[in-house]
């Protein structure tokens, strides 16, 4: 069964990029730390970035995000989605309206712009579709930003939540979480390395269900 995966890297005190984030500074100030971990040569980190890349059918992704991955100063051959570990699944973009042009011509984009919920529906049947090609069960992975893997956790889009908790206090940034639904989590795996701990939990309900 595809499975909606929320997969984030974050920082100890929950800010998913450091201050002042732009389009010249996509992490902002020193968020650059969050994403140590997938450019580490530890194993166990390699190993966490081939497994996370390889089950993703589609990608989901909010707007800003992609402005900034498919802008002049974004993703290359070296730094794309799974840095050389994973081919390249379908990517959808949630969005008010398609951009006019396109730089990363050799991705697969779908630009939705009926909202949130449609464009995670859109994912599950391009990541059934990857699934049934390839004979590997894949999911649905939501890379970001934060707000959009927020409103998701909000709306109860996300079956599971894998976070990368680096080593590092921002002070200040965009956060993962501003509210909404509090939520009980059942924790599946924790691995630690020395510039991330890999945690994944599966959400349950929401905790003002229980009576």
């Amino acid at each position: 069964m595809t499975r909606i995966i929320a997969d984030i890297s974050v920082s100890v005190d929950g800010f998913v990029t450091g201050p002042d984030p732009g389009p010249d500074n996509a992490l902002g100030t020193r968020g650059e730390a969050l994403h140590t971990w997938a450019f580490s040569g530890d194993p166990d980190d390699r190993r966490v970035l081939r497994e996370g890349t390889a089950r993703s059918g589609a990608v989901v992704l909010g707007r800003r995000l992609f402005d900034l991955v498919d802008g002049p100063n974004g993703w290359d051959d070296k730094t794309g989605y799974g840095a050389g570990e994973v081919g390249k699944p379908a990517f959808v973009v949630v969005t008010s309206s398609p951009p006019e042009s396109v730089r990363l011509i050799d991705l697969d984009w779908t630009f939705v712009t009926t909202g949130l919920s449609d464009a995670v529906a859109t994912a599950r049947e391009l990541a059934e579709a990857a699934s049934s090609d390839s004979g590997k069960e894949l999911d649905v992975v939501l890379m970001g930003g934060g707000a959009t893997i927020g409103s998701a956790l909000d709306a109860g889009l996300v079956d599971t939540l894998s976070l990368h908790l680096a080593p590092v206090v921002l002070g200040a940034g965009t956060p993962l979480f501003t509210g909404g639904a509090p939520r009980i989590l059942a924790q599946r795996s924790v691995t630690p390395t020395s510039t991330a701990t890999h945690l994944t939990y599966d959400i349950l309900r929401r905790l003002c269900d229980i009576p």
